[in-house]
């Protein structure tokens, strides 16, 4: 969350006077699936803390953190360097988390099924 605050201000108080409004635009949608998904990330922690033997956690968890990384940060370069090739890797990025967010969904519901939630 601390990485996408910054960004965000990065954005709205730097970039936003420099940036093409199209780059400034992808830029943003960067910054909000970030803070999306480091939310999710806090989720994925508090659920951990109470369901420690729930160990597809751990994989959503990954998941969700290389989504991000691909998603968000292909973004990010996208609009700060303007190479549209970079634009490639964010489906990869996209279909990580949404499998993230399917493993978090199924996690639960075992953990539920066998009585742990």
């Amino acid at each position: 969350m601390l990485l996408a605050v910054a960004a965000g201000a990065f954005g709205a108080h730097i970039l936003k006077k420099i940036l093409a409004p199209d780059l400034m635009a992808t830029y943003e949608t960067a910054v909000h699936y970030h803070v999306y998904h480091a939310l999710g990330l806090l989720i994925i922690g508090i659920l951990t803390l109470w369901l420690p033997s729930a160990t597809l956690l751990r994989w959503t968890g990954g998941l969700m953190v290389s989504g991000l990384v691909l998603f968000s940060g292909s973004l990010y370069a996208l609009s700060l360097s303007g190479v549209r090739w970079l634009g490639l890797v964010t489906p990869l990025g996209g279909i990580a988390l949404l499998a993230a967010w399917f493993m978090l969904t199924v996690a639960v519901a075992k953990a539920h099924e066998f009585g742990a939630g």
